[in-house]
């Protein structure tokens, strides 16, 4: 490590202010805090920075997706036996905002998750939490047939003109990317299912029709829409940043997909 001295929640907020993070920004963020190099105080530092940089009007957003709720007759990394799926859908404790995990999305979003105050929407597979001003505006409304849409945190932050931060990650983390899939004008689509957990707490597995996402051009997309000038980039701490407006950036990709998607061969998202 090579760093001159340690970063902290201080120098963090002054990178992300130089990055172009205002007070009252709605900020949509993919992280790597390993990618930051040493801060004092670790991710809860990070955290703190960010929501100092946002200030009291703003709000944080993070992913918070439970990738191991899904159908396992999908799943490839690993596959399991087809006899355990059975017992996989009948066993699995339904989704609960409060106590299932996040998996696969960064220990930044595990610990906004569980910050005082954080809020969770109520999807079983891609759930977002949110701090701060706007954070039940973000999260109070997630359709399960609207993963990545509309009524989904990532449609809420598009109507509230938010920011995306990519901080030390690259597209292929944008999440924004796939309401853009959605908007496209015959989306793949296939069903999906999931453990939920009813009002008394009970558990039920249940199935539906949802977008089928792809992510093998997300980085070829979102090198397209840098080459247009839109997206700040600069450094926090020792991590590569981008921050780019959600609106801008989920109409370009709009467009892009018209474009240059012919045929999609993506799969099912799975554990």
């Amino acid at each position: 490590m090579d760093q001159a001295r340690p970063h902290t929640a201080a120098t963090l907020t002054d990178d992300l202010r130089a990055l172009g993070v205002v007070p009252g920004d709605v900020l949509l963020v993919h992280s790597s805090v390993q990618s930051l190099g040493f801060v004092a105080g670790g991710v809860q530092a990070v955290v703190e920075a960010l929501l100092s940089a946002v200030g009291s009007e703003g709000t944080i957003v993070v992913p918070t997706h439970t990738s191991e709720n899904t159908d396992p007759a999908n799943w490839q990394d690993p596959p399991v036996p087809e006899q355990w799926w059975p017992v996989i859908r009948s066993e699995t404790p339904g989704f609960d905002p409060a106590r299932t995990p996040s998996r696969w999305v960064g220990v930044l979003s595990e610990v906004v998750r569980t910050w005082p105050g954080a809020l969770r929407s109520g999807h079983p597979q891609v759930s977002c939490a949110a701090l701060g001003a706007r954070a039940r505006e973000v999260t109070v409304e997630h359709d399960l047939a609207e993963s990545h849409g509309e009524r989904s945190p990532i449609g809420a932050v598009y109507r509230l003109g938010g920011r995306v931060l990519l901080l030390g990650c690259g597209h292929d983390s944008n999440t924004s990317l796939h309401l853009a899939e959605r908007r496209q004008a015959a989306p793949p689509m296939g069903e999906t299912g999931a453990a939920i957990s009813d009002a008394d707490g009970t558990s039920r597995w249940v199935t539906w029709t949802d977008l089928v996402t792809g992510e093998e051009d997300f980085d070829r997309l979102g090198a397209a829409f840098e080459e247009s000038g839109a997206v700040t980039v600069g450094q926090v701490g020792s991590a590569a940043a981008r921050l780019m407006d959600q609106q801008s950036l989920v109409d370009f990709a709009v467009g892009w997909m018209s474009r240059n998607r012919r045929e999609v061969d993506v799969d099912v998202a799975g554990a």
